[in-house]
């Protein structure tokens, strides 16, 4: 699969992920249903692990690379318990334009950290995403 691809399939599995969770959390507290979607990520990220490659990989991770992936896991347990919270009082069409402003957050970070390069077509679409919620918390 070329990154194209898996990046076209992220973006419909991130999609269709707010509506399957609206339907299993009404009737049960946001965190509870936060905590049993993970467990189901966990188990499905293990068998996949474990079918992709050796799992004794684990043991050449650095402490560096270590630290990284908790603050990540630490910042994606936030990210979901906040999306859950958002999603269970409000209608999804809303709540994952807002969350998408993560996207100019990520391109931010890029462009900081590891210096990626900013175009003017990428930052057209950046303003574009930008007014769109904006247009969509003031009709809201």
């Amino acid at each position: 699969m070329s990154w194209i691809a898996a990046a076209f399939a992220s973006a419909f599995f991130a999609g269709i992920t707010s509506i399957l969770a609206k339907c299993g959390i009404k009737t049960t507290d946001s965190d509870v249903v936060t905590a049993l979607r993970t467990c189901v990520v966990l188990a499905f990220a293990w068998i996949m692990a474990a079918l992709a490659g050796p799992l004794s990989a684990i043991g050449s991770v650095s402490g560096k690379s270590w630290l990284f992936l908790a603050l990540s896991g630490l910042a994606t347990g936030a990210s979901w318990l906040c999306s859950y919270y958002a999603i269970a009082a409000a209608q999804v069409s809303v709540v994952v334009q807002i969350d998408k402003l993560s996207i100019l957050i990520s391109v931010l970070f890029a462009f900081l950290v590891f210096h990626e390069k900013l175009t003017p077509r990428g930052l057209a679409g950046l303003a574009l995403i930008a007014a769109g919620t904006a247009a969509m918390a003031w009709w809201m």
